[in-house]
């Protein structure tokens, strides 16, 4: 290992990730060398880098696995209502740090690491993210286990543990390249795998009417073994789990083939079973139709609903047996959160249970289903929505397709009820859509199914209520809710930028961590030389890091002066990188017109990954990093402007660039993107934001005022009118000159000489089917960057504009976001109460003297 960084004093020093005393720095020492000891015995003599990560992962471990059982036990002793939080993506990222932090050790195993000659930060990068998501809505739900953590709920993030997560992107030749991420192939230190708790999941067969009711037969059996990671609350002793399940085949699958011989063929049947936890689908923001896809939605659903249904039966005053037999009070103790469409079926899942399991009868069961279930949308783009072919269902579900046309049956009667003769409402809201093939609206059945149903920020929200839903919310307005996103300042301040979170903590003390709210102290320093001084010191020291991590991986020397301009997101069109680039042929065209004159510098950075089978995306890929190549390499441009594409864009590639970024691209079309939650991280960073009035953004512009965003560009009702009207793309390309150079350009090829034609798809989609209108936004945009540059060359107006945004963002805390599902759809209060941390005595009156093993059951 390289000697320590020389600023490892300074960093022990900070004071929000705690104090290390000597004791703590003493014990974890002892406790690193025992473990690595131990690694070392089992497998090799010398210690490579990875044997040590190993061995501070399971130290930090050590401290954690007390708390998760004192947590488990004061649960079923407590017996709370339980928060179940189903998710087929959970974007976690990288776990030591975070959890070092959550548990107050970051100091401690910091100077330990330091006394034993190794770099804590060097060891930190050794880890693998954990790729269980695609982009914003599997990090919310990371963010969110944090945050409930965080609050003292009683919460479970349920999941599923792909083998491979989202893939590895590799840009060659300024391509996308996939590659598999086998992000298990070293072992996961952070898990504990629960066979004890194995479920069967059953597929296909077919339903048989009897007496006692419907029974599905003949099915198909795949096993869902559980795999527990703790998550910490922060310095609250609270550690609560996320359940992720992965497929095995029972032993006995398909092997009646040897009866006839064919045992070979009967054994490598298996991985069909166990290829439903093999690979995360890399959409996002597009359905896929496939059956391998529902078969992942079902089998999350149906495990986690046998875990909740035992945990219920079972979870009072410490007891393991089943002590609950009646139902009535499920929704007073189980919450069920569908994060988006994708857990939809765990309401006909939940149904079958109620009806065929425990024999209720169909109006009990579903009063109980609809008021434990909860819906949040994340989506308004019509491609995105899960609409699944009848056909797959009969053959996969044919129970649940059964109970699927009764929901919808009685659903629509009442409809009909409400308004009688209108044939066209009842088509609209209907679950089942004619057409060849007929198909399941996933969306309708959350909305029926559920209590309550949310969007992610406010305009989304009423977008969702005046739109996609509008029938519905006429029927039940009281139903819908809004719930803005947040992040956790844990990992998206303190882990990330630990140098602001300091120089914030001196001035406002550190409650502003479990209160974000808390940083609306920092506008008495608006004006405050010092604290300026500070702040710009801060994100400069931030970019020179970045800067750094550049040109040793990009081999591109950056100008750290320069604007450090950042779009950081999934590669989608109405997100329109499209937009961005535009601009950046825009700067380099002035450039070469007046290469005298002074231009603000700026390095323009973009970075995420195309789904694999999304043609445009991969195009943008292509053409941005094209315009780098002629960019980076113009020695009339120099310094001035540097094009750079982020390859593998991840979350611990997240923690490095926000912290750098001065200026932040949120630039969608206004009414397309639901939230965004790299705009709120950006701002907590110290980044201006440049972008449309569109999913957080304007609650964003609404804290800070909107005066100290770049707030550009047509709002929700001029899209809407333009879509009424007609947008035509050639009216822009004619009337603005610097606009038709560009695309001219493009056209032309001189970004791509070997190939001229290679960007005509692109060009043909901006000039006659832009759904997302980039060019009726392009003068708006470029006028905005001007008043940018403009800002930029005043680095203390600049300074206090970063300030009063950072002040502002108190609202954008995953915390005030979970405690507002909390209150309004999960009926549950935050609790502040500390549980005893292992070392110290509980204090419920239950005896400590029963081993600790045996409560540690979930």
């Amino acid at each position: 290992m390289s000697k320590p960084l020389t600023d490892h004093e300074k960093r022990k020093q900070i004071s929000v990730r705690g104090i290390a005393g000597l004791g703590d720095v003493a014990e974890i020492k002892k406790s690193f060398n025992r473990h690595l000891h131990f690694t070392l015995v089992k497998d090799r003599n010398v210690a490579t880098p990875r044997d040590y990560y190993f061995a501070l992962a399971h130290t930090v471990r050590d401290h954690l696995v007390g708390r998760w059982i004192r947590t488990q036990q004061y649960y079923y002793e407590k017996d709370p209502k339980r928060i179940h939080y189903l998710s087929l993506e959970f974007y976690m990222g990288r776990t030591l740090q975070n959890t070092m932090i959550n548990l107050g050790l970051q100091n401690a195993c910091d100077e330990a690491i330091y006394q034993l000659g190794l770099d804590l930060e060097e060891l930190e990068d050794i880890e693998e993210d954990a790729g269980l998501g695609n982009g914003g809505l599997g990090r919310l739900a990371a963010c969110f286990l944090d945050s409930m953590a965080s609050l003292g709920l009683a919460a479970y993030g349920y999941g599923i543990r792909y083998e491979f997560g989202i893939f590895n992107q590799k840009i060659t030749n300024g391509w996308q390249v996939e590659e598999a991420d086998d992000w298990l192939r070293y072992g996961n230190p952070w898990e504990k795998a629960r066979p004890e708790y194995m479920l069967p999941v059953h597929f296909y067969g077919r339903v048989e009417h009897t007496n006692e009711g419907p029974k599905w037969v003949d099915t198909q059996v795949v096993l869902a073994m559980p795999y527990d990671t703790p998550v910490p609350g922060y310095k609250n002793n609270t550690v609560n789990t996320m359940r992720l399940w992965s497929a095995k085949a029972p032993n006995d699958f398909n092997l009646q083939e040897f009866n006839v011989g064919d045992y070979i063929q009967a054994v490598l049947d298996r991985n069909l079973a166990e290829n439903i936890s093999r690979v995360l689908y890399p959409n996002d923001n597009f359905f896929e139709g496939k059956e391998l896809r529902l078969k992942q939605e079902y089998f999350v659903v149906a495990a986690t609903l046998q875990d909740i249904m035992r945990r219920f039966k079972s979870s009072k005053f410490g007891c393991r047996d089943p002590v609950r037999t009646s139902f009535e009070a499920f929704p007073e103790k189980v919450a069920i959160q569908l994060n988006d469409t994708h857990p939809a079926l765990a309401i006909p899942e939940l149904m079958r249970n109620l009806l065929d399991i425990e024999q209720l009868d169909w109006e009990k069961a579903w009063e109980i289903t609809t008021k434990t279930c909860a819906y949040t949308n994340h989506t308004v783009l019509p491609e995105a929505l899960e609409r699944w072919p009848i056909y797959m269902f009969e053959k996969l579900l044919p129970r649940h397709l059964q109970i699927i046309y009764e929901i919808n049956q009685r659903h629509l009667d009442r409809v009909a009820a409400l308004y009688p003769g209108d044939s066209d409402r009842l088509r609209r809201m209907s679950l089942i859509e004619e057409g060849n093939p007929k198909r399941i609206n996933m969306a309708h059945l959350c909305v029926v199914g559920s209590h309550a149903v949310n969007g992610v920020a406010r305009i989304h929200s009423d977008i969702v209520k005046t739109t996609v839903f509008k029938d519905f919310c006429d029927i039940e307005p009281e139903k819908f809710q809004n719930k803005t996103n947040g992040i956790t300042p844990r990992r998206w301040l303190v882990l990330c930028n630990p140098g602001l979170a300091d120089i914030i903590a001196e001035k406002i003390g550190e409650e502003f961590l479990t209160d974000l709210f808390q940083l609306r102290k920092l506008l008495d320093f608006v004006n405050d030389e010092m604290f300026i001084r500070d702040v710009a010191k801060v994100k400069q020291e931030n970019k020179l890091k970045f800067a750094a991590y550049l040109e040793s991986e990009y081999k591109v020397k950056i100008n750290p002066e320069s604007i450090f301009d950042i779009q950081v997101k999934r590669i989608h069109e109405y997100k329109r990188q499209l937009l961005n680039c535009l601009h950046v042929i825009t700067l380099y065209n002035r450039i070469k017109k007046e290469p005298n004159k002074k231009f603000v510098p700026r390095t323009v950075m973009i970075g995420g990954k195309a789904a694999p089978g999304y043609h445009m995306a991969k195009m943008i890929i292509k053409l941005f990093t094209s315009v780098g190549e002629v960019v980076n390499h113009d020695p009339v441009v120099g310094d001035r402007l540097k094009v750079i594409f982020l390859e593998n864009y991840r979350v611990s590639l997240a923690e490095k660039v926000i912290p750098a970024a001065d200026l932040s691209e949120q630039i969608s079309t206004a009414g397309t993107e639901a939230s965004g939650t790299g705009n709120m991280k950006f701002m907590l960073n110290g980044a201006l934001t440049i972008g449309t009035m569109d999913g957080a953004n304007v609650e964003m512009a609404e804290e800070a005022g909107e005066e100290h965003l770049f707030i550009f560009g047509m709002r929700v009702e001029d899209v809407e009118a333009m879509d009424k009207a007609g947008y035509n793309a050639s009216e822009y390309y004619e009337r603005l000159p610097e606009l038709k150079q560009v695309i001219d350009q493009i056209s032309a090829g001189f970004f791509s000489p070997k190939e001229p034609e290679l960007f005509k798809d692109i060009v043909n989609m901006l000039m006659n089917h832009d759904r997302f209108k980039v060019f009726a936004d392009y003068e708006a945009y470029i006028s905005c960057q001007e008043k940018v540059n403009e800002l930029y060359r005043n680095p203390k107006e600049w300074t206090r504009k970063v300030i009063r945004n950072i002040a502002a963002s108190g609202k954008f805390s995953s915390d005030r976001t979970i405690a507002e599902y909390a209150r309004e759809i999960w009926g549950v209060e935050p609790s502040d109460v500390k549980i005893p941390p292992p070392n110290e005595p509980r204090q419920s009156g239950a005896s400590d003297s029963q081993p600790v093993s045996t409560f540690f059951y979930i």
